[in-house]
């Protein structure tokens, strides 16, 4: 198959480029598709763990490096920052506008000041790294207001509640708001190369002292029996459509980064291009690779032989077009029967629990699954301390899925895909085909 193979990675951007020196719009951009995720998606699906799986709170209690900022999380959207008014969100998204593109890049230049020298005397601020400028709020100003109309109406959608455009509604919102003045933290570490920022990342949380312990936040939190069915509303980010607010987001944070930076900005179809990953195609080529399709498709529906079909390769540039029989798959041994990567192990038992389910493999092929991997997150180790197992036993595998993933399922789809590494009786691991696990 076309997954047999990979196109070489793409260069990802350094961690501490995209969260504290961009030099270029297309790491601005990143940073504000990784912004509305984060906000509008990630977020949501945390809350709504908490208000539908019981054992939300003792799963991320063993998280030490994350488990403060979860808890908050939750607490911020259920207790202390829920809206219940159209208001409430334009407020938040003004708040938001002066933490992002104000506070940040103030205590930025706090930490490291337009002056200050590295350790070999040189200025901090020079080559790649520009000195950022914070900015003042104004409502005249288009793209500010762009920014405040598309992240209060996110929010509005994310908390169920009607949509609002109307700018004079807004600009009468916030001019009643008190903004509080900035004020430097203290003893905050921003690292400055990708080997700090990862250290930093993976070691979240330890030892930050916070004014509220975990165990306070969860005290605070209103029980999910009290909210009487009430779930947040995660937002997939969808491109394609303009009256959804997504890209006028994605290009108000971008283009109010990089004015911080004194990047040069980037208009509306442009930043829909880079943050959608659009690659351009001229008709001429669209057409033939269509036509060429279509012609491998005839021979699907009339069961032709494997030599019968053709892969193409085709470059009108040169022009260049030579075809090529495709190999069959190799076929694996196991299991009883031969298979290839087309075939699934198909289980059809309802949503059953993590014991359950490997029990099923037990039961069926005699065979001990020692890891569940779902996507990039692994499921399921036969390593994984007791305590935690015993928890997890009892969980629905949709619902284990998402409290590991943090990500909602897909909710067109009645099927969950899982590879299941397993070993025989003998110890000896065996290769099975992709599981397609049907929940629902």
């Amino acid at each position: 198959s076309y997954g047999s193979s990979a196109d070489p990675p793409e260069k990802g951007i350094p961690i501490c480029t995209l969260k504290h020196f961009p030099n270029k719009i297309e790491h601005t951009i990143q940073y504000a598709r990784e912004e509305f995720e984060a906000t509008f998606k990630t977020q949501p699906v945390e809350v709504n763990q908490y208000i539908t799986n019981p054992n939300f709170i003792s799963s991320i209690a063993e998280q030490r490096n994350t488990r403060i900022q979860s808890i908050e999380t939750v607490y911020k959207s259920l207790v202390a920052e829920r809206p219940s008014t159209f208001d409430q969100c334009i407020e938040w998204a003004r708040l938001k506008f002066e933490e992002l593109f104000n506070y940040s890049i103030q205590q930025l230049l706090h930490n490291f000041p337009a002056d200050s020298t590295d350790s070999h005397g040189n200025l901090f601020w020079s080559g790649s790294k520009q000195a950022p400028a914070p900015i003042f709020f104004s409502h005249t100003n288009p793209l500010h207001m762009q920014y405040l109309i598309a992240s209060a109406n996110l929010r509005a959608s994310v908390y169920g509640i009607e949509k609002n455009t109307n700018e004079a509604h807004f600009v009468s919102v916030i001019s009643k708001m008190i903004i509080p003045d900035f004020k430097p933290k203290q003893g905050v570490h921003i690292p400055t190369t990708e080997k700090e920022a990862e250290n930093s990342a993976s070691s979240a949380g330890n030892g930050v002292e916070h004014e509220i312990s975990f165990e306070e936040y969860v005290k605070t939190l209103p029980q999910p029996s009290s909210l009487n069915g009430f779930k947040l509303n995660p937002v997939e980010f969808e491109k394609d459509n303009d009256a959804n607010f997504h890209m006028q987001y994605i290009t108000a944070v971008s283009n109010l980064r990089a004015t911080n930076y004194s990047i040069p900005v980037s208009d509306f179809h442009e930043t829909k291009r880079i943050a959608g990953k659009i690659i351009p195609a001229i008709a001429t080529t669209t057409a033939l690779v269509t036509g060429l399709v279509g012609i491998e498709l005839y021979k699907v529906h009339q069961n032709k032989k494997l030599e019968d079909y053709k892969n193409s390769f085709v470059n009108l540039a040169l022009p260049f077009f030579t075809f090529s029989e495709p190999l069959p798959p190799p076929k694996i041994a196991s299991v009883g029967r031969a298979w290839t990567l087309w075939d699934k192990t198909i289980v059809d038992r309802g949503d059953v629990t993590l014991k359950e389910f490997l029990q099923y493999f037990k039961d069926t092929f005699n065979l001990e699954p020692n890891m569940i991997s779902c996507g990039r997150s692994m499921i399921y180790t036969s390593f994984t301390p007791k305590k935690k197992l015993e928890e997890r036993y009892k969980m629905k595998m949709s619902d284990l899925v998402v409290t590991i993933s943090k990500q909602p399922l897909n909710a067109n789809s009645k099927y969950i895909t899982f590879e299941v590494y397993c070993s025989d009786a003998n110890g000896v691991d065996v290769e099975i085909p992709t599981v397609r696990y049907k929940y629902c």
